[in-house]
Protein backbone atom coordinates (compact mmCIF):
# COMPACT_ATOMS: atom_id res chain seq x y z
CA UNK A 1 0.00 0.00 0.00
CA UNK A 2 0.97 3.83 -0.82
CA UNK A 3 -0.41 6.89 0.24
CA UNK A 4 -0.55 9.47 -2.40
CA UNK A 5 0.64 13.08 -2.40
CA UNK A 6 -3.54 13.52 -1.85
CA UNK A 7 -2.89 11.50 1.24
CA UNK A 8 0.10 13.14 2.65
CA UNK A 9 -0.72 16.85 1.92
CA UNK A 10 -4.10 16.20 3.23
CA UNK A 11 -2.02 15.43 6.91
CA UNK A 12 -0.39 18.38 6.17
CA UNK A 13 -3.44 20.54 5.42
CA UNK A 14 -5.22 19.21 8.39
CA UNK A 15 -1.94 19.69 10.51
CA UNK A 16 -1.25 23.68 9.07
CA UNK A 17 -5.42 24.23 9.69
CA UNK A 18 -5.04 22.82 13.43
CA UNK A 19 -1.97 25.02 14.38
CA UNK A 20 -2.70 28.17 12.68
CA UNK A 21 -6.63 28.61 13.14
CA UNK A 22 -6.16 30.04 16.54
CA UNK A 23 -5.79 33.48 14.56
CA UNK A 24 -8.97 33.08 12.84
CA UNK A 25 -9.14 31.00 9.19
CA UNK A 26 -6.74 29.81 7.39
CA UNK A 27 -6.89 30.54 3.83
CA UNK A 28 -5.37 27.78 1.29
CA UNK A 29 -2.71 30.80 -0.12
CA UNK A 30 -1.78 30.82 3.36
CA UNK A 31 -1.27 26.93 3.71
CA UNK A 32 0.31 26.64 0.31
CA UNK A 33 3.00 29.34 0.81
CA UNK A 34 3.93 27.66 4.30
CA UNK A 35 3.70 24.25 2.99
CA UNK A 36 5.46 24.62 -0.30
CA UNK A 37 2.57 23.25 -2.58
CA UNK A 38 0.53 24.21 -5.33
CA UNK A 39 -2.86 26.39 -4.25
CA UNK A 40 -4.82 24.56 -7.22
CA UNK A 41 -3.81 20.77 -6.24
CA UNK A 42 -4.20 22.13 -2.31
CA UNK A 43 -7.74 23.68 -3.49
CA UNK A 44 -9.15 19.47 -4.75
CA UNK A 45 -7.96 18.08 -1.56
CA UNK A 46 -8.95 20.47 0.83
CA UNK A 47 -12.54 20.27 -0.91
CA UNK A 48 -12.33 16.36 -0.03
CA UNK A 49 -11.02 17.11 3.13
CA UNK A 50 -14.47 19.47 3.44
CA UNK A 51 -17.12 16.95 1.74
CA UNK A 52 -16.35 14.39 4.73
CA UNK A 53 -17.04 17.28 7.49
CA UNK A 54 -13.45 17.75 8.89
CA UNK A 55 -13.21 21.48 7.91
CA UNK A 56 -15.61 24.29 7.03
CA UNK A 57 -14.81 26.99 4.67
CA UNK A 58 -16.34 30.74 5.37
CA UNK A 59 -16.37 32.61 2.62
CA UNK A 60 -15.12 36.77 2.87
CA UNK A 61 -12.16 38.95 3.73
CA UNK A 62 -11.12 36.83 6.26
CA UNK A 63 -12.02 33.68 5.07
CA UNK A 64 -10.47 30.33 5.10
CA UNK A 65 -11.13 26.96 6.23
CA UNK A 66 -11.09 25.53 10.09
CA UNK A 67 -11.20 22.59 11.76
CA UNK A 68 -15.19 21.47 12.09
CA UNK A 69 -14.16 19.65 15.38
CA UNK A 70 -11.06 19.88 18.00
CA UNK A 71 -8.44 18.98 16.66
CA UNK A 72 -8.02 15.75 19.16
CA UNK A 73 -11.06 14.53 17.76
CA UNK A 74 -10.28 13.96 14.28
CA UNK A 75 -7.81 11.17 13.75
CA UNK A 76 -4.93 10.36 10.65
CA UNK A 77 -7.76 7.68 10.10
CA UNK A 78 -10.72 10.17 9.19
CA UNK A 79 -8.26 12.22 6.98
CA UNK A 80 -6.27 9.66 5.25
CA UNK A 81 -10.11 7.94 4.12
CA UNK A 82 -11.18 11.32 2.97
CA UNK A 83 -8.35 11.40 0.50
CA UNK A 84 -7.24 8.37 -0.03
CA UNK A 85 -10.55 6.10 -0.07
CA UNK A 86 -9.91 2.70 1.54
CA UNK A 87 -6.53 2.25 3.46
CA UNK A 88 -6.84 -1.42 2.78
CA UNK A 89 -3.95 -3.33 0.66
CA UNK A 90 -6.29 -5.46 -1.73
CA UNK A 91 -10.32 -4.79 -2.06
CA UNK A 92 -10.86 -8.41 0.24
CA UNK A 93 -9.11 -6.63 3.28
CA UNK A 94 -11.92 -4.72 3.82
CA UNK A 95 -14.13 -6.27 2.16
CA UNK A 96 -14.29 -10.39 2.55
CA UNK A 97 -17.79 -10.55 0.34
CA UNK A 98 -16.51 -8.86 -2.61
CA UNK A 99 -14.30 -11.90 -3.28
CA UNK A 100 -16.14 -15.17 -3.97
CA UNK A 101 -12.60 -16.96 -3.40
CA UNK A 102 -11.72 -15.30 0.02
CA UNK A 103 -12.53 -18.80 2.12
CA UNK A 104 -10.11 -20.44 0.24
CA UNK A 105 -7.49 -18.30 -0.43
CA UNK A 106 -3.86 -18.76 0.81
CA UNK A 107 -3.22 -14.93 1.20
CA UNK A 108 -6.22 -13.55 2.58
CA UNK A 109 -4.97 -13.38 6.41
CA UNK A 110 -1.71 -11.47 5.09
CA UNK A 111 -3.74 -8.73 3.82
CA UNK A 112 -6.45 -8.91 6.67
CA UNK A 113 -3.45 -8.52 8.73
CA UNK A 114 -1.69 -5.62 6.99
CA UNK A 115 -5.39 -3.71 7.03
CA UNK A 116 -6.27 -4.21 10.69
CA UNK A 117 -2.66 -2.98 11.65
CA UNK A 118 -2.91 0.02 9.58
CA UNK A 119 -5.86 0.96 10.91
CA UNK A 120 -5.06 0.12 14.48
CA UNK A 121 -2.21 2.80 13.98
CA UNK A 122 -4.10 5.62 11.66
CA UNK A 123 -6.96 5.21 14.35
CA UNK A 124 -4.73 5.62 17.14
CA UNK A 125 -3.26 9.09 16.14
CA UNK A 126 -5.09 12.50 16.53
CA UNK A 127 -4.62 15.42 14.56
CA UNK A 128 -3.35 17.26 18.14
CA UNK A 129 -0.96 14.36 18.11
CA UNK A 130 0.47 15.60 14.74
CA UNK A 131 0.41 19.18 15.50
CA UNK A 132 2.37 18.42 18.57
CA UNK A 133 4.61 16.29 16.66
CA UNK A 134 4.94 19.26 13.93
CA UNK A 135 6.11 21.69 16.83
CA UNK A 136 8.87 19.46 17.91
CA UNK A 137 10.43 18.72 14.56
CA UNK A 138 10.42 22.05 14.02
CA UNK A 139 12.81 22.72 16.61
CA UNK A 140 14.23 20.10 16.53
CA UNK A 141 18.21 19.99 15.59
CA UNK A 142 18.80 19.22 11.89
CA UNK A 143 20.62 15.79 13.04
CA UNK A 144 17.60 15.05 14.38
CA UNK A 145 15.48 14.91 11.07
CA UNK A 146 15.37 12.09 8.95
CA UNK A 147 17.43 12.03 6.09
CA UNK A 148 15.40 10.45 3.49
Amino acid sequence: MKISTKGRYGLRIMTDIALNEKDGCVSIKDIANRENLSEKYLEQIINLLSKQGLVQSVRGAKGGYHLSKSAKEITVEEILLATEGSLAPVACAADSDCCENYCDCVTSFIWTKIYDAVIDVVHNISLEDLAERSLKCKCAPPECKPTK
